[in-house]
């Protein structure tokens, strides 16, 4: 998502500036293991209940996490709501949240946490096509280079799947779509989030969208006997709207506001290094040698296409 910056999270800034940039680096390590830690997740609550319920239920659980946040932060504002700003708003929460959010527990759902991790890496060469189209960015030599490198990582990818094991094309080919509808949410909705913060925008995001959601999950309920889930995918769907969803995202805007976007950025690399490891440890995945050729590539194409 492109850096921008935000008020949020003020509360922690002196502690920060007392204990130098060691608390945001512990901080964006939280967040890197959240993030890493959802694919797997992710998974268990699979285990217990289909894809569409696993997102319907999500997406109101962040919401009702995130709007006390939005509320305490907001408790001496006095601002009007543009009605404009209020439609893009939640259009931008049907988008981002409904879309990227539903797409990825449904690719997840049919692919491994280790092509997951590795598609997913791919968000920033989503975003940065999307901002060449709204005319945010240009596309030079480098970045077409970075581009081509990923892609030669995706085919890599897919050539050294096992046919009929594990990881699916139509898996994939679903959290690429995750992946593109967050870089539209993140391009086009980039005007709003600088002028109400992240904070407001992810409020509106997941409220909204839990609220479009209500209807599904109500229906998936009716048509799903919950009686038989497990504490534990309770848990793994609580973990997935909370974490990853919320305090993630409040982690990485937070920490843009006493580092440079790189830095920040550059925590993102670990994730599907941690992720397939986790996935090794926690589910038996074992990844071969194609997705580790695969999987360096598409990394090293991604940092090619985001080096400054």
């Amino acid at each position: 998502m492109p850096p921008v910056d935000t008020p949020e999270a003020t509360a922690l800034s002196a502690a920060v500036r007392r204990g130098g940039h060691g608390r945001v680096y512990a901080l964006l390590l939280v967040m890197v293991l959240t993030w890493s830690f959802n694919f797997v997740i992710g998974k268990f609550a699979l285990r217990e209940m289909p894809g569409l319920m696993v997102a319907s239920l999500r997406t109101p659980l962040s919401g009702l996490f995130i709007l006390p946040i939005f509320l305490w932060r907001n408790r001496r504002a006095h601002r009007a709501w543009p009605r404009r700003d209020v439609a893009m708003l939640l259009t931008l929460g049907i988008l981002g949240v409904i879309g990227n959010q539903v797409l990825f527990v449904l690719g997840l759902a049919r692919t491994s946490v280790a092509h997951a991790a590795v598609i997913i890496a791919l968000t920033p060469l989503a975003v940065l096509l999307m901002a060449a189209i709204a005319g945010q960015e240009r596309i030079d030599a480098r970045k077409v280079t970075g581009m081509a490198v990923a892609i030669c990582g995706v085919i890599a990818l897919q050539a050294g799947r096992a046919a009929g094991q594990g990881p699916t094309l139509a898996g994939d080919l679903i959290l690429f779509a995750s992946a593109c509808v967050f870089a539209a949410f993140a391009v086009y909705g980039k005007t709003v989030t600088s002028r109400y913060g992240s904070l407001t925008v992810n409020t509106f995001a997941y409220a909204g969208g839990g609220l479009a959601m209500l209807p599904v999950t109500i229906w998936r309920a009716s048509r799903f006997d919950l009686s038989h889930v497990s504490a534990a995918a309770w848990f793994s769907v609580a973990y997935m709207a909370v974490f990853p969803a919320v305090v993630g995202y409040l982690i990485f805007y937070y920490a843009l506001q006493h580092l440079p976007a790189s830095r920040v950025t550059a925590f993102a690399y670990f994730q599907p290094v941690l992720a397939t490891v986790l996935a090794a440890l926690l589910l038996g995945e074992r990844p071969g040698i194609g997705f580790a050729s695969g999987g360096a590539l598409v990394l090293l194409g991604v940092f090619l296409t985001e080096r400054r």
